[in-house]
């Protein structure tokens, strides 16, 4: 299969597959970085779904994520994809799709012009490796676990994602006339910045979940200093509260270097592109705010209404740093 039918067929119908409100930020993108930004997104989604799959043990998940890591590097291995679809089997069928194409994804980067193929490679090792120390420091379910202070909470949310604002900004400078009225490298500092707020936000909400299974986000020595042990998060949520308040505050700064970062932007359709998800994170945080998820009664989300909503207003916030700041109220 030829490099623009793998883009085609991948970054189609299996990119909205696996990311619907990603897809759209994709799909909106200047031709000249649609597909290593999809292909990048693949991937790393590729990846999560290996970091995911509870049903398999964690040195496992850790095996074949170092294995398709080299693969990343090396190109294909047609017997080591085989082993990791026989002992990785997701429930979602999308993500089993998405393994079921690790092979054609692979050749699809094999495609990518060097620089671009670089940056993918780069930014794909960052995220193993956040994933990695994820899953070894959260090995089972048995009992809450929680990261040991800021910096490594920091670490991870830069490492799965700040990251991405980096990539993000390499492959636009690269690919695109005046990509920003700033220099890429300031650029990219604040998307680093952009990418931990949007992570965060998703941690913050998904909290419920993650001390189900035995994951605490939340550092264990500013839980202790506010008299409460990982453990006993769920049993007492509100002993928790000053600390998710102190790192949904973190969020919230974090989301504002990301209106930052589209205020400097030059190039219409990846303000779009940006403004989706940063306007989703803002609602988000909103919605947490009003809503402490471990006392919610149901899931912290936004609306498929609001998401249409953000889809309408983005491009004329894109025409204007005017209306874009009127968002940001």
């Amino acid at each position: 299969m030829s490099a623009t039918h793998q883009s085609r067929d991948l970054g189609g119908a299996l990119l909205a597959s696996v990311s619907r409100s990603f897809y759209l930020s994709i799909k909106v993108l200047p031709p000249q970085v649609r597909e290593p930004l999809g292909l990048g997104y693949l991937l790393a989604r590729t990846t999560d779904t290996i970091a995911d799959a509870t049903a398999v043990p964690a040195e496992v998940r850790v095996k074949h994520l170092r294995v398709l890591g080299e693969m990343v590097r090396r190109g294909p291995d047609a017997e080591k994809i085989r082993l990791l679809q026989k002992e990785v089997v997701p429930a979602q069928k999308a993500e089993q799709e998405l393994l079921a194409n690790i092979g054609p994804c692979l050749d699809w980067l094999g495609a990518q012009q060097e620089d671009d193929r670089t940056d993918i490679e780069e930014v794909l090792g960052k995220i193993i490796r956040g994933q990695t120390l994820d899953l070894e420091r959260f090995p089972d379910t048995a009992h809450v676990r929680a990261l040991r202070n800021a910096a490594e909470l920091e670490e991870y949310i830069y490492l799965v994602a700040g990251c991405v604002g980096e990539f993000w900004t390499r492959i636009c400078c690269r690919n695109l006339k005046e990509y920003a009225q700033l220099d890429c490298g300031t650029v990219s500092a604040i998307g680093v910045r952009f990418g931990k707020g949007l992570q965060l936000v998703n941690i913050l909400r998904d909290m419920p979940a993650d001390l189900d299974a035995g994951r605490c986000y939340l550092p264990a020595d500013e839980l202790r200093d506010a008299g409460i042990e990982p453990g006993a998060v769920m049993a007492l949520p509100e002993g928790a509260h000053r600390v998710f308040n102190r790192w949904r505050d973190k969020a919230a700064a974090y989301l504002d270097d990301g209106f930052k970062y589209i205020e400097v932007l030059s190039n219409f359709r990846v303000r779009i592109a940006c403004i989706l998800p940063w306007l989703i994170g803002v609602k988000t945080l909103a919605l947490l705010t009003q809503n402490y998820p471990l006392t919610a009664k149901e899931r912290v989300k936004v609306s498929r209404g609001e998401v249409r909503k953000v889809m309408l207003v983005a491009p004329f916030a894109a025409m204007s740093n005017k209306v874009l700041r009127k968002l940001r109220q």
